[in-house]
């Protein structure tokens, strides 16, 4: 069985390791406990691995956040993946730095990887991963805090952080969404 983990963020060196791209270190993560590498193809960075009896296609799309479908549309296709196998990991303005919270499905939240998911997968009905990136900025300095880098509280708690994002992750696949969700939200 085939899953897609794809983990959202925008490409460049001026976006690495802001809150924004929280998807993409979750991933980057992922990758290195697991010791397996990205290559770039297309639409994104992919990386493959087993878990157990499962295969899993970890995608850090190239597209850019609010052009993410594209690539996690292709990706599904071209691996022949079931849209009940797809989890997106993506940063969450509305909970506290850290926080963990899986859903089957749901609204965008005004995020705009998740808006352009849906539309292109043409449902809002896919699982995902919200990692919390607090929301302590001034009014009017929402787009500045989210593509600002964590601080150095958060930074030194993130691995650990990231750590419990891979074990859900690793629940959803092996596991199932209703068991990853009962023992990873609100974690």
């Amino acid at each position: 069985m085939k899953y897609l983990i794809v983990g959202l963020g925008n490409i460049g060196d001026e976006y690495q390791g802001t809150r924004h791209n929280i998807g993409f270190s979750i991933l980057d993560a992922f990758a290195q406990a697991s010791n397996i590498v990205f290559s770039t193809q297309r639409y994104g960075d992919v990386a493959t691995m087993r878990l157990k009896n499962k295969q899993l296609v970890l995608l850090k799309p190239s597209t850019y956040m609010n052009l993410s479908g594209e690539a996690v549309r292709y990706w599904k296709q071209k691996e022949n993946i079931e849209l009940e196998n797809i989890l997106v990991v993506v940063d969450d303005l509305a909970l506290p730095f850290g926080a963990i919270r899986l859903r089957g499905k749901g609204a965008d939240g005004g995020h705009n990887g998740l808006k352009n998911i849906a539309f292109c997968l043409q449902t809002p009905n896919f699982a995902r991963l919200r990692f919390g990136i607090g929301n302590d900025f001034p009014r009017g300095a929402q787009i500045d805090y989210v593509l600002g880098h964590p601080s150095a509280q958060e930074q030194a708690i993130l691995p650990e952080r990231a750590a419990v994002a891979i074990d859900a992750i690793k629940a959803f696949c092996l596991s199932g969404l209703t068991f990853a969700m009962t023992n990873y939200n609100n974690k």
